[in-house]
């Protein structure tokens, strides 16, 4: 391990910013573009800000962890800061950074689709480059999470869209009602990144609704733009327990997608049932790790009959790394298992986890305050949770594209401030700028 001062010797003449634009102009050529195209509400006549220095500048506080508006324009308020985005853009002069509350008022008449566009644009275009083929399941199949998470919670009802919950206080009997905002996502897995390539809000379309929207309802809305989206790429679905039912069957034979599902013995009575009453006639795969210590214990059994098609299920049991207790999982899936793939399948099915870790949690606790709204107006707090997604994928990439970040092993915090840091010290020159045409190879190990 690297001592601190030879860290610092790494570091010295790494200028964490530029290289994180290296990166995004690597993959994303035409991102700069995209964001001056979008549709700007505003009278002309009052415009000091263009809409490509308002989106640039909340992704720049994304990637530097600021958790408010303020913050933002606090740090960001120094020369070598404005000078910096001002080369990044292209733009001939730019004297002054906008306020947060005109990037607010920007925000609150954007089209939500506007942001959902150029996350397209650069999820296309990876999957143009080609560089995570390997990461496909099966050799075939892009893995995409589906699951929600929670946004928002207000005392008082915030707009017409809140969800609601009712909690009854056992002691007094008093009924509390909270309101809450919440959302759909879906992540492409490639390795250890998982890049948002769809969001569905779940909201009420009123108040007046006789039943409330959920995850579920959310899904279908949200797998159906996917397919209008990306009408021939081949999807395999990773989802918990709830997505186990036949409307998601159906819809994934309609469009031709494979799953693999968390399953939970309640689910599918019928199929748990005869699953328990075929395996005990099965084989089972003991995988070892080196000196003969078990790593885990797979079983599974083919074409079980439902409703008109065969679904597939495997159990795994895997012994923790010091062997002291073990976890068993179960998977449905819509794809055949052999002794092949059955290792592949359960840590495929297995990553659906990831979500949870490298998506929700650290845009929520680590990096990007998820939970904290931004501005009051609902339509401007979806799109900052959208430029939150934008800024994750290019952040993943740098992340884990950039040698130096690999090798000394930084936490997300620690990438977060040096390139707060950077952006606020260090200068993009003319000749840095001409050093982004050049070519540069970038290895996701």
């Amino acid at each position: 391990m690297a001592t601190r001062k030879e860290k610092r010797e790494q570091e010295k003449n790494t200028n964490y910013f530029f290289e994180f634009i290296k990166i995004k102009k690597h993959f994303f050529k035409g991102f700069t573009g995209y964001l001056k195209k979008v549709k700007d509400h505003r009278h002309q006549s009052y415009v000091d800000y263009t809409p490509e220095v308002i989106l640039f500048l909340v992704i720049l506080k994304n990637m530097a962890a600021l958790k408010s508006m303020r913050l933002m324009s606090e740090s960001f308020n120094k020369e070598e800061c404005i000078e910096n985005i001002c080369k990044i853009l292209g733009l001939e002069e730019l004297k002054e950074l906008p306020h947060y509350d005109t990037v607010n008022d920007f925000l609150s008449g954007l089209e939500v689709s506007e942001l959902e566009d150029i996350r397209t644009y650069m999820i296309k275009e990876l999957l143009k480059k080609r560089c995570f083929e390997d990461y496909r399941i099966e050799g075939k199949y892009w893995g995409i999470i589906f699951d929600g998470t929670g946004l928002y919670t207000f005392d008082k009802k915030h707009c017409k869209h809140c969800l609601k919950r009712e909690y009854k206080n056992q002691e007094t009997g008093e009924t509390k009602i909270i309101y809450m905002h919440h959302v759909l996502e879906a992540k492409l897995v490639v390795g250890d990144m998982v890049l948002s390539i769809g969001t569905e809000f779940i909201e009420n379309e009123n108040e007046e609704v006789p039943k409330q929207d959920c995850e579920i309802k959310a899904f279908y809305r949200l797998a159906e733009k996917i397919k209008q989206t990306y009408p021939r790429l081949p999807i395999c679905i990773l989802g918990d327990s709830l997505y186990a039912c036949e409307p998601v069957f159906v819809l994934c034979d309609q469009y031709n997608w494979k799953y693999i599902f968390r399953f939970k013995e309640g689910r599918i009575k019928s199929v748990a049932e005869e699953f328990e009453a075929i395996k005990a006639g099965e084989t089972k795969i003991v995988i070892k790790e080196k000196d003969g210590v078990t790593k885990q214990e797979l079983l599974w059994v083919n074409d079980i009959s439902y409703n008109n098609r065969e679904v597939n299920l495997i159990e795994a049991k895997i012994d923790t790394e010091d062997g002291s207790k073990s976890k068993q999982f179960l998977f449905l899936t819509g794809i055949k298992i052999t002794k092949t793939n059955a290792e592949r399948l359960v840590a495929t099915g297995r990553s659906r986890w990831k979500i949870e870790n490298q998506g929700f949690n650290n845009q929520k606790n680590i990096r990007y305050h998820l939970e904290h709204a931004n501005s009051h107006d609902y339509t401007a707090m979806k799109n900052h949770y959208l430029l939150i997604q934008i800024t994750d994928i290019m952040v993943q990439l740098f992340e884990n594209g950039l040698k130096i970040l690999r090798d000394l092993k930084k936490t997300a915090k620690e990438i977060s401030s040096n390139l707060l840091e950077a952006i606020r010290t260090r200068r993009v020159t003319d000749e840095d700028i001409t050093l982004l045409v050049k070519p540069i190879q970038i290895r996701f190990t």
